[in-house]
């Protein structure tokens, strides 16, 4: 009897962090069991008065927003990292060990109307949000102490977002957070390997098979990864090898806009509600190195599961042992490839 990945429970390499995905399709044949659910949000105000990202309202102490137009950014007002941490270690007996970490935290409103998200929002105003992620990814990126610029999301109430006001995040800091390290490694090992990107051949191997791409246009690809762990996690991967946000031309700017909009139209399509998720950049590091090894990519890992409100948790054996999913990957791309393109509230 030969391995069928459609049946038998078996283990999937990720050769962007080296680790091992469970997955266990037996116990799931179907993305979902029972109805689609609707929203139990109500909808929102273009302008909401006591929302603190909205344009002209207050924030923390004396800040205030400024009547802002389009897109608009600022330092967090309550910052995990701070630029005047004294750069010291401690260290006891090897075994308490602590270093001082510097860094600057930003948030990014990418939009003045508070009832908007990047589905929702034209192309050309997408658009102003990438080219305000990579000023800021090269105004960060060239500060002597910054080596990693991390630009990310978190979309709706189940991922902790308290404010529904459309923004994301940037946190910039003097190392390089775990999952880039780990990512920094394996690109680098194969580079040194094979001579090409890892995510180059690996996305030559998707579009030959076409079972996992999920969306694509000229300049940019997204798929259902291979070792993906979250139900309908996804991978954006640019077709050119290019390293930075500040490597991209003026058409793969409008490309990343066009493939952002493309799967999050897709994704709230589901289950017909703004689908919620952590999504984030990872572009090379801000060191000063070349880093030919790494290849520009964004992840979406959304929590849903069966329905608008069925969320998958990461417990028991997960925690303890490793990453597990009964929903192949191939079926969540199936699905998420099949739904319309056309956002739901435009129909």
């Amino acid at each position: 009897m030969s391995l069928d990945l459609s049946n038998h429970p078996h283990r999937r390499y990720n050769p962007l962090t080296g680790e091992w995905i469970q997955v266990s399709p037996h116990r799931a044949k179907r993305p979902w069991q029972g109805k689609e659910e609707e929203s139990s949000g109500s909808e929102k105000p273009q302008y909401d008065p006591d929302c603190y990202l909205c344009p002209g309202n207050d924030r923390a102490g004396d800040a205030q927003n400024p009547d802002y137009d389009s897109t608009f950014v600022f330092t967090n007002d309550f910052s995990s990292l701070k630029p005047d941490v004294p750069p010291e270690s401690q260290n006891t007996n090897d075994l308490l060990i602590a270093k001082g970490e510097r860094g600057i935290c930003r948030v990014i409103c990418f939009s003045p109307h508070h009832n908007l998200t990047l589905p929702e929002m034209e192309l050309s105003q997408i658009r102003e949000v990438v080219d305000l992620w990579t000023r800021e990814y090269a105004e960060l990126g060239v500060r002597d102490y910054i080596n990693y610029v991390q630009i990310f999301e978190n979309k709706g109430e189940i991922m902790g977002c308290s404010n529904p006001h459309p923004h994301g995040q940037i946190w910039a800091q003097e190392t390089i957070p775990g999952e880039s390290a780990k990512e920094l490694k394996q690109q680098k090992d194969y580079y040194e390997q094979h001579g090409q990107t890892l995510l180059s051949d690996y996305l030559k191997l998707e579009l030959d098979r076409e079972e996992r791409v999920v969306a694509a246009n000229d300049h940019f690809v997204v798929l259902v990864p291979y070792w993906a762990f979250w139900p309908f996690e996804t991978l954006l991967v640019s077709r050119r090898p290019f390293a930075r946000f500040t490597d991209m031309t003026e058409e793969e700017k409008e490309a990343l806009a066009d493939i952002i909009k493309q799967i999050t139209v897709r994704y709230d399509n589901i289950f017909e509600v703004s689908f919620p998720y952590s999504a984030g950049f990872h572009p090379a590091p801000t060191d000063g190195e070349k880093h030919p090894e790494w290849h520009f990519h964004m992840h979406f890992y959304p929590p849903l599961l069966r329905s608008a409100t069925v969320k998958k948790f990461r417990v028991g054996y997960e925690m303890l042992g490793n990453p597990q999913r009964d929903i192949t990957p191939e079926s969540s791309a199936q699905l998420i490839r099949e739904v319309s393109g056309i956002h739901y509230k435009v129909k």
